[in-house]
């Protein structure tokens, strides 16, 4: 994608005549690419040192940045935006430096930063984001990208001698990554602070399960923002100790009410909460009108661009709003109207150039029955009497206020032999990290980060596609739908798509099942990691219910008497459940 991301002012470039200084803080700060060179080149003639160049005006206009970002008069699009800027100016002066650094030793700047997404985990636009954030700063950012083990983070920030680790994930299965690194850290007496983030981490639990074990700080960051402060205060010898000491103590509080909370929950017993399920009619189930698996789809994106749900989309840029009324927000709006345009620019070239950006769809539908309270039995087509495959689900134990204990197996009809159906899918998008690389290559940050966020929001609108057909033509219970994308986001549609890991099915594995069953290495040329993330990371997977009444649902905490029956029908020992499932465990 060919980045037009210059924000040249058309009308004018009275800022043009400005002294340089002035001419290079106002580059900076709208972003503006068109003549830094030029500027920087002025300034290094004028100034006699490309080191004074960055230390100097460059550094000055990137803390006018990171004053106005902290002040939230500017939004990470611009502040990206203005990485674009920095780093074009440092390019351009990386011959100029490595001829001074020989002469006179390398410069030390903020700090030093090692960013890593955990073992596993393929995610990684947040960390890109902070990364860029960090660099704006000053920071030397080593972003050792993703799926790294414990032991090549910490051989690296040793060797590298790192002022601060950071660690990202967005699954769940991160989690117990990021305990298993504090934990090597403790092991071989590592003291460097550790800063976690990504979409699956908190305050609580990094408060809980993080910080004990070790000794040097530890510091969650929920947002970029939150960054850039924190790393300055575990870097600084004068405000270190007291930072970490605010930290600390606010952790240990966080830990006595996370106790006092779990004291209080009430949980009820795997079997009342099995005699407490949903009680639903199955007298009309819905006959697919096709049965197993079914053909490949490759969907143009033409024909799934408005399928997409941008608020997610904002979102993953900082930008709180419910689109499209962000648009005109009176805060954020001017900015995320020139996000949004650049992500319909992105679309319109892929769908006139796909460059590589492909899309693949599968799914089946199966003979089922539930077979057991929360075991859905999958059965042959050529012989529903014998079974090919299990699906197993959790069941709500946290006392429900309408007396129901809820679960997913509870939309699928009861029997030892097929009585009914369910369906899985998985997508792919791929072909997004190549060209986002090839921007990162030419120094254009925001312009990766913007490609990887419309793959990700491309691949749910896939999801979403395909669910339609499956609603429409493949299953057919709901041929004369029509609604509109506002609908369909607000699931204004008979049936559900839920995906392993999330509230309704916190564990990931049956992921494994959906991927032999729709044998998606082959179909979709998709994988799973060891913690069952997908790759590329632009893709989803789940399941099909049919039933009228089917819902979204949270299981929540569970005891361990579910822990226990779970892990012996999935026939794995009681301590390798409890790791995919830490975050829904009441005695963790």
């Amino acid at each position: 994608v060919e980045s037009k991301g210059n924000e040249r002012e058309k009308t004018t470039d009275a800022w043009r005549e400005l002294p340089l200084e002035k001419r290079l803080e106002h580059a900076l700060v709208k972003g503006i690419t068109d003549y830094i060179e030029d500027d920087t080149e002025e300034a290094r003639l004028a100034i006699g040192s490309p080191l004074r160049v960055i230390e100097g005006p460059l550094m000055d206009g990137m803390n006018v940045v990171g004053d106005l970002f902290g002040s939230g008069k500017m939004f990470l699009p611009q502040v990206v935006k203005s990485a674009r800027v920095m780093k074009r100016a440092v390019a351009y002066l990386t011959p100029y430096l490595e001829a001074e650094k020989a002469k006179s030793g390398a410069r030390k700047g903020a700090g030093k930063v090692l960013l890593a997404t955990v073992k596993g985990d393929v995610h990684d636009i947040g960390k890109n984001i902070v990364s860029v954030v960090l660099a704006c700063n000053g920071y030397e950012v080593i972003d050792m990208g993703v799926m790294i083990p414990k032991e090549q983070i910490l051989d690296e920030a040793v060797r590298q001698e790192v002022d601060i680790i950071g660690l990202s994930g967005l699954i769940t299965p991160s989690l117990e990554e990021m305990i298993d690194v504090a934990t090597e850290m403790k092991r071989r007496n590592i003291q460097t602070p550790l800063l976690i983030g990504g979409a699956t981490t908190s305050r609580v639990h990094t408060a809980v399960k993080i910080a004990p074990h070790l000794d040097s700080p530890v510091v969650h960051v929920n947002d970029a923002s939150r960054a850039v402060p924190a790393a300055s205060a575990l870097i600084s010898t004068e405000r270190q100790a007291a930072f970490a000491e605010s930290v600390a103590a606010d952790y240990s509080k966080v830990r006595i009410q996370y106790q006092r909370d779990r004291a209080r929950k009430k949980l009820v017993t795997l079997e009342e909460s099995q005699a407490r399920a949903a009680q639903l009619d199955f007298s009309n189930v819905a006959v697919p009108k096709e049965l197993g698996i079914q053909p490949l789809d490759e969907p143009t994106i033409a024909e799934v661009r408005s399928f997409i749900d941008w608020s997610p989309f904002f979102r993953s840029w900082g930008l709180a709003g419910a689109f499209p009324r962000i648009l005109h927000d009176a805060i954020v709006g001017v900015e995320a109207q020139k996000l949004f345009d650049d992500a319909i620019r992105v679309l319109d070239t892929w769908s006139l150039n796909p460059s590589g950006v492909e899309m693949k769809a599968i799914h089946g539908i199966f003979p089922a029955a539930r077979t057991g309270s929360e075991t859905i039995t999958l059965f042959d087509l050529n012989d529903e009497t014998h079974a090919c495959g299990q699906f197993e689900f959790l069941r709500q134990q946290i006392d429900q206020r309408d007396g129901v204990q809820r679960s997913l197996a509870d939309f699928i009809a009861p029997g030892q032999s097929a009585s009914d159906f369910i369906g899985c899918f998985a997508v792919a998008v791929h072909g997004i990290d190549p060209l986002a690389d090839a921007q990162v290559d030419q120094g254009d940050d925001y312009e990766a980060i913007l490609i990887k966020a419309v793959g990700d929001r491309l691949a749910e609108a896939l999801a979403e596609w395909l669910h339609q057909k499956v609603r429409r033509e493949t299953w057919a219970y709901a041929p004369d739908e029509q609604l509109s994308n506002d609908a369909l986001i607000k699931e204004q549609y008979q049936g559900i798509r839920p995906a392993p890991g999330y509230p309704a099915c916190p564990d990931h594995l049956d992921k494994t099942h959906i991927w032999t069953l729709l044998n998606a290495e082959d179909t979709i040329a998709a994988t799973l990691t060891e913690t069952l993330a997908m790759q590329p990371a632009s893709a989803v997977s789940g399941y099909y219910f049919a039933h009228p009444q089917s819902r979204y649902l949270g299981v929540g905490l569970i005891a361990d008497d579910q822990v226990q029956n779970l892990a012996q029908r999935r026939g794995i020992s009681l301590d390798s459940m409890k790791r995919w499932l830490s975050a829904n465990l009441l005695d963790a």
